[in-house]
C-alpha cells in the first residue's frame, strides 16, 4: 500500500549493515505509519535489533538512508547523532540508572527536568506519585512503565522499544503488553518494536512485517500477514500449519485431502497450506480420520488427526465437542492458501 510521504514517520531506504563477513542488514526497506504500531517480527539473528539500533542512531549502515517526520537523519553526507532524531527509545532491560529516583530517570531526556512535565507523564502511565521511589524498588512491569515515561516525556516523534516484554514472567508480560499498547493508542504515539514472538506482534501491533534474514519480507495488518502469508516460510513462521502437495487448475486444487476451491492464480505443482483453525472434524463412526489424541486448554482445544495416508492433521477448535482417542470423524476444511512449487514436507 503506497501512502504520502508526510503519512510517514519513519523510512528506510536501502539500508545495508557488515560486521565483519556477517550481513546484518540486506536492502533493508521499512515505512513506519505515523501514529501506529509496528512490529518487527522475525526470529534471532534476522537482523530486526541491528535495524532498530540504526533507526536510532547507535549504529552507523554502511548504506541507505533514514527519514524521521520528513527530515532525513541518514544519508549522503548526513547522519544526525542519536540525541538529535527526536527518537525515544525503550531497552530489552528497561536500561534504568540504578542511582536515579524514578522522578530523575523520567526527568533524564529533558532539558529543563520540568517537575509538571515528570509528574504528567508518569500519571499518564499508571505511575503517578513514584518520583522519589528507586528503581530497584518496582516490578518488572513498573520498571517497564518508567522506561515509557522516560521515552514519552521529551515528546519524541517516534518511540523504539527492543524486545520490550521479554524480561517479564508470562502473567506480567500478557498483562503489559494490553497496558503498553493502551499507552501509545492514547498517546497518539509512533511506535516500533522489534520482537521473535508472533503472538505479541499480533496481539500489540497495528501492522506487523515480518523479517527474514536482513530484509523486510512481507508487511501487512496482523490478519493478512497470518492469513495471507507471501510465502511458506512466513506462513510456518508465523503460526501453526500444515503443508501438503497439491495440483492447481483454474478453479480447482486437487490434494490427498480431495479437491478445493483455488484461492490463487497458481497452475501445476503447488503447495497447500491448511492452519489448525481451518480444520473441523465431525464425529462419523463411519469416518476415514482417526482421532489420535488431544490437547485440552480450557477455552479450546487441538484435536490430532490421522489421515489414512499417514497424514497427521492438527485442528483447534472450541471446548466442545470432547474427542476421544481412536474415535473416527469426517473433516471440514474451510479454508487453504496455495504456494507454488512442491511441498518440501
Amino acid at each position: 500500500m503506497t501512502q504520502r510521504s508526510d503519512d510517514i514517520a519513519i523510512h528506510a531506504h536501502g539500508l545495508t549493515k557488515r560486521f565483519g563477513e556477517r550481513v546484518a542488514l540486506d536492502r533493508f526497506e521499512l515505512d513506519v505509519p505515523k501514529g501506529q504500531i509496528l512490529a518487527l517480527l522475525g526470529p534471532s539473528g534476522c537482523g530486526k535489533t541491528t535495524a532498530l539500533r540504526v533507526i536510532a542512531g547507535f549504529e552507523s549502515p554502511d548504506t541507505g538512508s533514514i527519514s524521521i517526520s520528513g527530515r532525513e537523519v541518514v544519508g549522503l553526507n548526513v547522519d544526525v547523532p542519536a540525541h538529535k532524531r527526536r527518537v525515544g527509545m525503550v531497552f530489552q532491560d528497561y536500561a534504568l540508572f540504578p542511582h536515579l529516583s524514578v522522578g530523575g530517570n523520567v526527568g533524564y531526556g529533558l532539558a529543563t527536568k520540568d517537575p509538571q512535565r515528570i509528574a504528567e507523564v508518569l500519571e499518564f502511565v499508571g505511575m503517578a506519585g513514584y518520583e522519589s521511589h528507586m528503581p530497584h524498588r518496582l516490578s518488572g512491569g513498573e520498571q517497564q512503565r518508567v522506561a515509557l515515561a522516560r521515552a514519552l516525556a521529551p515528546r519524541p516523534d517516534v518511540i523504539l522499544l527492543d524486545e520490550p516484554f521479554s524480561n517479564l514472567d508470562a502473567p506480567q508480560r500478557d498483562r503489559m503488553r494490553r497496558e503498553v499498547r493502551s499507552i501509545l493508542t492514547s498517546a497518539d504515539a509512533t511506535a516500533l518494536f522489534v520482537t521473535h514472538d508472533q503472538e505479541e506482534a499480533f496481539s500489540v501491533a497495528d501492522v506487523v512485517a515480518v523479517m527474514r534474514e536482513g530484509a523486510v519480507v512481507q508487511v501487512g495488518s496482523p490478519d493478512v500477514v497470518y492469513g495471507h502469508p507471501v510465502d511458506a516460510w512466513v506462513a510456518d513462521f508465523v503460526g501453526e500449519s500444515v503443508f501438503i502437495a497439491g495440483h492447481a487448475a483454474v478453479g480447482m486444487v486437487e490434494t490427498s485431502l480431495g479437491s478445493f476451491p483455488n484461492p490463487s492464480e497458481h497452475r501445476g505443482r503447488v503447495t497447500v497450506m491448511i492452519r489448525p483453525e481451518w480444520v473441523h472434524p465431525i464425529p462419523d463412526q463411519d469416518g476415514a480420520v482417526s482421532v489420535a489424541g488431544r490437547e485440552f486448554y480450557g477455552h479450546d482445544q487441538l484435536v490430532y488427526l490421522d489421515m489414512p495416508d499417514g497424514l497427521r492433521l492438527r485442528s483447534r477448535i472450541g471446548p466442545t465437542p470432547l474427542f476421544r482417542t481412536g474415535e473416527r470423524v469426517s473433516l471440514a476444511i474451510d479454508e487453504i492458501v496455495v504456494f507454488p512449487g512442491a511441498s518440501s514436507n
